[in-house]
């Protein structure tokens, strides 16, 4: 059952800018509820513990993934890496890299795990900020299966299921559990309709 405070949160704070883009910064991407995102890491990793999902690592994409991901991770207790954006020097070594289209971005976004942070025989679990057209989790989910890993779910604060994002991922393959806290069936004019 997905979470009824952060659906009230979203009725409250959340605006519909036109073309599929949510503005959510109170809670999510600008500013962080510490409380909430708390109980959202709960949430999310009691669902998986529920469906009796082994997990070794979470996975997920900088910057607004980092938060539910790590309090998901807190208690499951196992480490968080994220698809950086940018290259910074101090990645060496043989890296994953996938490129995704970002609503918010305006364009191609490259993505990089360094390989000695995605390894071989691990389950990975994917948490992130959104599901909407499916393209960013199915590039973390490219990056899970060049690794040789094995992707074992994916969870979402929100997902938006008039982009199809969830039925883009299993017509490619990534039939896995995906789970949302919160789901929105339309965003039509300036109204945000949640599921």
């Amino acid at each position: 059952m997905a979470m009824d405070e952060l659906k009230a949160r979203i009725e409250a704070e959340g605006r519909n800018l036109g073309r599929g883009i949510l503005k959510v910064d109170s809670l999510l991407n600008h500013q962080l509820d510490p409380g909430l995102m708390q109980r959202m890491g709960q949430n999310m990793a009691q669902h998986f513990i529920d469906l009796g999902v082994e997990v070794d690592r979470i996975l997920t994409a900088e910057i607004s993934g980092i938060a539910p991901a790590l309090m998901t991770a807190a208690v499951l207790d196992v480490p968080v890496v994220y698809a950086r954006k940018k290259r910074p020097i101090t990645m060496s070594g043989p890296i994953f890299m996938e490129v995704a289209p970002s609503h918010t971005k305006g364009g191609d976004v490259p993505l990089m795990v360094s390989s000695e942070f995605l390894r071989p025989d691990e389950n990975v679990l994917i948490i992130d900020d959104f599901l909407a057209s499916g393209q960013t989790l199915m590039a973390l989910s490219r990056m899970v299966n060049d690794a040789k890993a094995t992707l074992v779910g994916v969870g979402v604060v929100v997902e938006k299921i008039f982009e199809d994002g969830r039925e883009a991922m299993i017509n490619a393959g990534f039939d896995v559990p995906i789970y949302a806290l919160a789901s929105i069936v339309s965003m039509d004019e300036e109204t945000i309709t949640l599921g």
